[in-house]
C-alpha cells in the first residue's frame, strides 16, 4: 500500500500506564487509513528551535481490513521526561490537529507463513502490533491450528499495557493462545499462572524455542531484542525466522 502524508485529529486519549498514552485519532482529510498490522506511522513535528522531526509509532488499531473514512487510527504514547514529541502529545486536547505520514514496516505476519507456533516478544509499548494483530491470529487458529506464545515483559502490574485484552483472548482460545507476562519488579497480588517474576529473555528457553515450528517476532527494548535474537539463534532459527522491531526512546 502507497505511503500517505496526512492529518489526524485527536478523537480521545487515557492512560494505559503512568507514563504512556492510548491516543485515538481519525485522519482528517476524508481517507481511510488501512494498513497491515504491525506497521507504525510517523508523527511530523518541531523542536522549539524550529527544526522539523519526528517519531515512529506502531499502530495499535484493531480493524478487519475493511476500513472507511472516518474510522479509528490507534497508538500507544510513551512519555519521555523533557521530551519534545511528550510535550507535543501531552499538550493536544480533543479536536486537535497532527501531521502523519505512513504506513511503514514489515513487521507483519506473512501470508506466506507455514509455522506451526508464534512466539511474540515484547516490551513496554512494543506490545502494540500484537494487539493490532490479534484478528490474523485468530484467523490462523481458525484455518491453520497455529499456537501463539505472547511473552511480554512489564516493571509492574500498572506498566501491563492491554493486559486485560490479551488475557481475555487467552482465555477465549486456551489451547492456542499463551499470555506471559514477565514482571521484572513487581508481582499482581494474584497472579495468574502464566506470571513470570523476572526479565522475558529469562523465560524463552521455558517455551522450547525450534527452528522446525516457531517464527518469532522481538519488539521493544534494545536490549531485549538483541538478547531474544541471540538466544532464538542457539536455539536454532534461522535469521529469516527472527523478525524485530527496536523502540528508542528519544527527546
Amino acid at each position: 500500500m502507497a505511503i500517505q502524508h496526512f492529518p489526524l485529529k485527536l478523537v480521545s486519549r487515557r492512560m494505559l500506564a503512568p507514563a504512556v498514552g492510548h491516543y485515538v485519532f481519525v485522519r482528517d482529510d476524508g481517507q481511510p487509513l488501512d494498513f497491515i498490522p504491525g506497521q507504525f506511522i510517523q508523527v511530523h513535528f518541531h523542536y522549539a528551535d524550529g527544526t522539523a522531526t519526528k517519531r515512529s509509532y506502531s499502530l495499535a488499531t484493531i480493524h478487519d481490513h475493511a476500513m472507511a473514512p472516518g474510522e479509528e487510527v490507534e497508538i500507544a504514547v510513551s512519555y519521555v521526561p523533557g521530551g519534545a514529541a511528550t510535550a507535543l502529545f501531552e499538550g493536544l486536547e480533543a479536536g486537535g490537529i497532527i501531521d502523519a505520514s505512513g504506513p511503514f514496516g514489515r513487521f507483519c505476519l506473512a501470508a506466506a507463513d507455514a509455522n506451526q507456533r508464534y512466539l511474540l516478544i515484547g516490551t513496554g509499548t512494543g506490545v502494540t502490533p500484537y494487539r493490532a494483530m490479534l484478528p490474523q491470529l485468530e484467523a490462523a487458529i481458525a484455518e491453520r491450528g497455529i499456537e501463539v506464545v505472547l511473552l511480554f515483559g512489564a516493571r509492574t502490574p500498572a506498566e501491563l499495557l492491554y493486559g486485560e485484552e490479551f488475557r481475555a483472548f487467552a482465555d477465549k482460545h486456551p489451547e492456542h493462545f499463551r499470555f506471559v507476562p514477565c514482571f521484572s519488579r513487581e508481582l499482581p497480588e494474584d497472579p495468574h499462572p502464566d506470571t513470570r517474576h523476572g526479565y522475558v529473555q529469562q523465560f524463552l528457553a521455558e517455551f522450547t524455542p525450534s527452528a522446525g515450528r516457531d517464527i518469532a517476532y522481538l519488539c521493544g527494548n534494545p536490549n531485549m531484542v538483541d538478547a531474544c535474537f541471540e538466544a532464538l539463534k542457539d536455539c536454532g532459527l534461522e535469521v529469516k525466522q527472527i523478525r524485530r522491531e527496536k523502540y528508542v526512546s528519544s527527546k
